[in-house]
């Protein structure tokens, strides 16, 4: 199958994260493309108006993964900015992951990852599963965690 991951990542965490995803679909023989969304100028985790360098084009891939990490309590502005982009995910199997440090997942990971549900789910994508990582205590067995899922729903 053919997968991309699209991502945003500011302090390299969510591209970690992505990186070792990438690793496991491709050894278990998938074809998969990292992507990542780069800004035009600087933004703040509260701008509501971003501009992104180029959009990934998604319609290659059968399979999608967006990563974002949590910004003022919510996705952040240029993953949304992205996403809202995005014409049609129909017929696209989709998993979703955010980053964030605060220890709760109510301090903006579940919004985050509603947010970007529900714009995937209003393009026609179907979101086959999510994951919520806190960037504390043993962060490799959170990330091997998700990559062991996501890699069983490709």
């Amino acid at each position: 199958m053919k997968i991309g991951i699209i991502i945003y990542s500011q302090t390299d965490n969510t591209r970690l994260a992505a990186l070792k995803l990438k690793e496991k679909l491709l050894e278990i023989g998938h074809e998969v493309n990292l992507e990542r969304l780069k800004l035009v100028g600087e933004t703040s985790p509260r701008a509501k108006n971003v501009q992104l360098e180029s959009l990934p084009d998604i319609q290659e891939y059968e399979g999608l993964v967006f990563g974002s990490p949590v910004h003022a309590f919510s996705v952040a502005p240029a993953m949304t900015s992205y996403l809202e982009q995005i014409s049609n995910l129909k017929n696209k199997k989709i998993a979703g992951f955010v980053t964030k440090s605060l220890p709760f997942n109510w301090t903006g990971g579940t919004q985050a990852i509603n947010k970007i549900k529900k714009i995937c789910e209003a393009k026609d994508g179907s979101v086959v599963d999510t994951e919520i990582i806190v960037w504390r205590g043993d962060i490799d067995k959170k990330i091997e965690a998700m990559v062991r899922r996501f890699s069983l729903l490709f």
